[in-house]
């Protein structure tokens, strides 16, 4: 589907989509009201839907994923608590320290492979004020990210989601997923989407990445936690108006964009297997496992490919001094693909 103007190949993430004629014409025709105020019904009905597919009691359109993590946050916490996450999770690396500065709170920081934690070392990371003389915060809140970005778009598996949630709640914290992808790694998975999140407290999802909607997060969880967390969306700024036309896209993008993504998912795996091929490149292919592909070139050369690769009509996008990321998306074709491939041979 390649649905958007000019010609070049955009894989620097899956935030680029546009939205489609037939969303736009969805946008078009929302019935709108004031959201602040309660009453605009496009949002209410995607809120009561999003809740119904994850099994929750409620949710809270948001304008963005960083502000859906740190309203989760927020809720979740108070000043002087601390979090457990991965060391390369979105909620510590791209979110601008929000978690220090808007909600107060200090990190405690997991390893593991391909981004994800374990159960074991998520164990690990847990401080509490008890039996510490006062010297530890208390741990109050896990977040999990899935896919995890970072891990070169890995999925979870199941039993490790179940155990994780099961190692916060024995620690008297809650768990927040930071699901921005999440709905790729339903469809990588299999899984069904409220089964995936059931342990969970809070989700987040994205509607503006691989679903292809212009605007637009939700939070999810139950109805005490959601309406604590509106107050903190007030005090954050992201009370909308007549937000209905966002959120028609976010309807749309749930009932056509989401069994499709299975394509996005195919065509990221051809090009990283071509690309790890390449004597210049290697790719980590047990990580490719939804829409993404990082790449790792010759040591400092990421700007460089970068850069090649620019020239020749191809984006993407370096993320440290050896590695590229490849996304794709939506508007990404099999020709697309190709191009993408013939111009990773020729940048060598």
């Amino acid at each position: 589907m390649r649905d958007y103007p000019g010609d070049r190949v955009d894989l620097r993430s899956d935030t680029v989509t546009q939205p489609t004629r037939a969303m736009r014409d969805a946008m078009a025709i929302a019935d709108v009201g004031d959201d602040v105020l309660g009453d605009d019904p496009t949002v209410i009905e995607l809120q009561n839907r999003v809740a119904e597919m994850l099994g929750k009691e409620a949710a809270l359109f948001v304008p963005s994923g960083t502000m859906s993590n740190a309203v989760a946050i927020k809720t979740h916490t108070r000043p002087g608590d601390e979090i457990v996450t991965h060391r390369k999770s979105h909620i510590y690396m791209y979110e601008a320290g929000g978690y220090a500065v808007l909600a107060g709170c200090s990190i405690s920081l997991v390893e593991g492979e391909m981004g994800q934690m374990s159960p074991e070392n998520v164990q690990k990371a847990i401080r509490k004020v008890a039996g510490s003389d006062s010297h530890y915060p208390e741990c109050t809140l896990i977040c999990v990210e899935n896919t995890a970005n970072v891990g070169g778009g890995s999925v979870y598996d199941q039993e490790t989601l179940d155990a994780i949630c099961e190692v916060a709640h024995s620690n008297d914290c809650r768990a927040h997923l930071d699901g921005a992808r999440m709905f790729n790694a339903v469809v990588a998975s299999g899984t069904d989407p409220a089964r995936m999140v059931r342990d969970f407290d809070t989700i987040s999802i994205c509607l503006s990445k691989g679903l292809g909607a212009p605007v637009g997060s939700l939070l999810v969880g139950d109805s005490a936690t959601i309406s604590e967390a509106h107050r903190w969306r007030k005090m954050f700024g992201g009370g909308m108006r007549q937000a209905g036309m966002l959120a028609a896209a976010g309807l749309y993008a749930l009932e056509n964009n989401i069994d499709r993504l299975v394509e996005d998912h195919s065509r990221a795996r051809r090009l990283a297997e071509a690309v790890n091929a390449m004597d210049a490149y290697s790719v980590d292919l047990d990580s490719v496992q939804s829409n993404m592909v990082y790449v790792d070139c010759s040591e400092g050369g990421a700007k460089a490919l970068v850069e090649n690769l620019s020239s020749m009509g191809v984006d993407v996008l370096d993320l440290e001094a050896s590695t590229i990321r490849a996304v794709v998306h939506l508007h990404i074709t099999d020709e697309d693909i190709d191009r993408a491939i013939v111009a990773f041979e020729a940048a060598q």
